[in-house]
């Protein structure tokens, strides 16, 4: 067992609700997750730079009514990291053939950043295995994804590492071994309250994308965002019950995206926290969670 592994598992099996660390083969690669807690199936995706832990304080609270499944995305912390597949459409059926592991012909789903982008392709793409879907600030990617500017103006926020993970090679050469940098400047950055993410947790961070590996997986997220933009012209809107969550300086946008992509959408504001929603309001998301999920019905299951 190495390192990594062996944190998660004591870490998970830390948590209130039975949560246990675990690994599945789907979908031709290795997918590690933590679950616990008894109730309907509700599996969580996160995002860049973080891992399952980012759900950390998340999961105990959800658990007290949901299946809570937190994973590691195709590429991410313990899970395998491929040479392909890492557009969206690929990373969802992970997730369904990782439900249908599980037992489960349909569950619901909350994203975060990537994790979103995910959940959006799994809605779209398995509608008979979807009970419901939540959103966390960031929606599929789109069009709209050409239009970023290089030097942002009024106040918008300057996304460098969309452009610098786009590169071939060169992000494994600068940031192997230094990911901490980036991993502190991102919560620097997108943090209200920047003591939410402690050393023990920066440094969980930094360890998972800090090999030219783990470097080159993650930007495999990044690297795809054309085939997923080319994916999304091709979808409809989002027949199951969504859910947006969003910032406060992201809500206006986020809202107007979401409510054109399903046809039954609802979108709540987060307040008093910045990107990492599950992170810095950990109570305010599992009260919109619960609510939202709390009559979904999900078939099958162990």
């Amino acid at each position: 067992m190495s390192v990594g592994e062996a944190d998660d598992a004591v870490l998970a099996a830390e948590l209130p609700g039975d949560f246990r660390s675990a690994f599945a083969e789907v979908n031709g690669t290795t997918l590690h997750y933590v679950a616990g807690g008894v109730g309907e199936p509700l599996v969580l995706l996160p995002g860049w730079p973080v891992t399952w832990r980012e759900f950390r304080h998340l999961m105990p609270l959800l658990a007290q009514r949901f299946r809570v499944i937190a994973v590691d995305l195709r590429g991410m912390g313990l899970s395998a990291k491929p040479e392909s597949g890492y557009d969206k459409k690929t990373m969802a059926e992970d997730i369904y053939q990782l439900a249908r592991h599980l037992g489960y012909s349909k569950i619901s789903i909350a994203g975060h950043d990537i994790g979103s982008m995910v959940a959006f392709s799994y809605a779209v793409n398995h509608p008979e295995a979807i009970a419901k879907v939540a959103m966390m600030e960031v929606g599929h990617p789109d069009a709209s994804l050409y239009g970023l500017k290089l030097l942002p103006s009024d106040g918008a926020p300057n996304l460098w590492w969309f452009a610098l993970n786009q590169l071939n090679g060169l992000p494994e050469q600068l940031l192997a071994g230094r990911m901490r940098y980036v991993v502190d400047y991102i919560f620097e950055a997108h943090l209200v309250d920047r003591t939410k993410v402690g050393e023990a947790d920066r440094q969980a961070y930094a360890q998972a994308y800090d090999t030219a590996d783990a470097i080159r997986a993650g930007d495999g997220w990044f690297q795809t965002f054309d085939q997923d933009v080319a994916d999304f012209k091709t979808y409809g809107k989002v027949s199951a019950p969504m859910l947006g969550l969003a910032s406060p300086n992201n809500f206006a946008a986020m809202q107007g995206v979401w409510t054109q992509q399903g046809d039954d959408v609802r979108v709540a504001m987060i307040e008093a926290c910045g990107h990492f929603l599950p992170i810095e309001q950990p109570e305010a998301v599992a009260r919109e969670l619960t609510d939202f999920f709390s009559s979904s019905v999900a078939a099958g299951g162990t």
